[in-house]
């Protein structure tokens, strides 16, 4: 397990389980058996490959890419697109995304809002 508070520059591949409080000035990669619990920024792409996971509490500056196999659950902020090319997505209510939503493939799911009935 890895634990990242700082701030790093330049692209990063995670193959572990990762958690980000600091930010990553770079493009992201989560590939097989990486688990990414994004809680600060990434300022790049982040893309999920094949046996990848992520929970994104924070923020990605630029485009969310989920490959087959991949898992993401999105809540917090993506600046850019999302593409589900084959993944499973779940988008939460308190989740913003400021792109565009494209499933080519896969799954994306968003969170139901519940009503509640006052008897």
């Amino acid at each position: 397990m890895r634990e990242e508070r700082g701030k790093l520059t330049g692209d990063v591949v995670i193959d572990e389980l990762y958690t980000l409080w600091g930010m990553i000035a770079g493009n992201v990669n989560v590939i097989e058996e990486g688990k990414l619990y994004l809680r600060g920024s990434v300022y790049g792409d982040l893309t999920v490959e094949y046996g990848g996971r992520v929970h994104i509490y924070g923020n990605v500056q630029g485009k969310l890419t989920t490959r087959r196999g991949a898992k993401v659950i999105h809540g917090g902020i993506v600046g850019g697109d999302i593409v589900n090319e084959g993944g499973r997505i779940f988008i939460e209510l308190a989740a913003k995304t400021l792109g565009k939503i494209k499933t080519k493939d896969g799954t994306t799911t968003f969170e139901k809002l519940e009503r509640y009935r006052g008897d």
